[in-house]
């Protein structure tokens, strides 16, 4: 299933030196300022490293954010905020609004601008599981899984740490609720596809996979809701791809549920079930053309080019032609002229956002070593800055889709 998902770019920064030289009053002061450095080089290199998995990414952003609450948590035994925190300034760019950065001299934003990154390359770590020939079921899971993760940490960082943003999301970007809010639930939307994909691949009750695929195209309906007010330039092509996912799992509940009205001798309800889940499916093919042609930031997704998208458009015509034969030499039913009403609630199989913990605060920050640093002496390297510059997009590996082969993530 590659080029299944719409992915936007990732987030870029600027490079922080973290050269407190003056301020860090001793050796093991300056060697957590150096592992910082070190650490959140590393921990941007792992973002565009194909052989990067989930347990490389959680090791690198546990060594940073480790470290980095130094600058965050209260260290001397006080409510009082942590003489670091406003001390370093950081630079990032948004993952809508292209190259223009926003900076705040606060290690909270940075916190929360490194751990959106961490989730979005968790979708695109997804994404690419998805897209393999052959997807084993541990890939499956994985797949799965870092979906649920990737929605945990942006629901964490807006409840819990974008709230102690001193200076406030800017509208449109990244860390305002409308973006976050979407991001969250299209990561929802997406894990839940993996369990339909399972439950059809496993060939489970028609009345379960009609239930799933419903909640699923209302939570993208409600994530492509959650954008309707932002800048059109930014979110129309996003929005499209919300769009075109709401429709096609539309398309699927409707078939599957036609499938359990046909079961129930309903034969005039299923033909009219079956009929709108052609209509879904045709608006679905249309606005993936929309979608190609719509510009804008992330890479371009291609569902219709896909085998499991192209299965449904097949499986809505054999279904619906059946039904209409078993209507014609058995139950002569009237077809209702309005689509059933979708009632459908699913009892399992719904994706919850797995919930985001920060690493404990390493040892090597004490009091002790936290009383070195002594803001009066002001960093030596304030003299000599260098010229602003643009923040460069990060350079995401360009990967070829594989032969699809219609193997399904299950």
């Amino acid at each position: 299933m590659a080029h299944w998902f719409h992915r936007n770019p990732l987030k870029a920064t600027a490079p922080v030196s973290f050269n407190l030289y003056g301020v860090a009053g001793s050796p093991a002061a300056n060697k957590i300022c150096n592992d910082l450095r070190t650490t959140r080089a590393r921990l941007l290199e792992m973002f565009t490293d194909v052989t990067c998995n989930a347990e490389i990414m959680k090791n690198a952003t546990d060594a940073y954010f480790s470290l980095l609450q130094g600058f965050i948590s209260s260290l001397d035994g006080t409510t009082q905020e942590n003489k670091l925190r406003f001390i370093q300034n950081f630079k990032w760019t948004d993952t809508l609004q292209g190259n223009t950065p926003s900076a705040q001299q606060d290690a909270v934003f940075e916190l929360i601008s490194m751990a959106f990154n961490v989730a979005m390359w968790y979708t695109k770590f997804a994404s690419r599981l998805a897209g393999k020939e052959n997807i084993t079921e541990p890939e499956a899971k994985d797949v799965h899984r870092s979906l649920k993760a990737a929605a945990g940490i942006f629901k964490t960082l807006k409840d819990t740490h974008i709230p102690r943003l001193i200076t406030p999301a800017e509208k449109g970007r990244d860390l305002e609720p409308r973006v976050i809010d979407a991001y969250i639930i299209q990561c929802q939307a997406e894990a839940q596809e993996v369990t339909i994909a399972r439950a059809i691949e496993l060939k489970h009750n028609a009345t379960i996979v009609a239930a799933l695929a419903y909640e699923t195209a209302n939570f993208y309906q409600k994530a492509d809701h959650t954008l309707n007010t932002l800048d059109p330039e930014y979110s129309s092509k996003w929005r499209k791809y919300l769009q075109l996912k709401q429709l096609f799992y539309m398309a699927y509940a409707y078939c599957y549920h036609g499938q359990t009205l046909l079961a129930s001798d309903k034969c005039g309800e299923a033909i009219r079930s079956l009929q709108e889940a052609e209509r879904c499916y045709s608006r679905a093919e249309a606005l993936c053309k929309e979608y190609r042609q719509t510009k804008g930031p992330g890479s371009t997704a291609k569902p219709s080019e896909q085998l499991f998208f192209l299965k449904l458009g097949g499986l809505i015509k054999n279904t619906l032609e059946k039904c209409e034969r078993e209507n014609g030499f058995i139950y002569f039913h009237k077809v209702p002229a309005e689509a059933p009403v979708l009632e459908l609630k699913a009892s399992y199989g719904l994706a919850e956002p797995i919930p985001f913990e920060l690493p404990p605060l390493t040892e090597q920050c004490t009091p002790e070593v936290y009383a070195t640093f002594d803001l009066t002496k002001g960093a030596k390297n304030d003299k000599a800055k260098p010229k602003e510059q643009e923040v460069k997009p990060m350079k995401e590996p360009d990967l070829k889709p594989q032969k699809d082969t219609g193997c399904v993530v299950s």
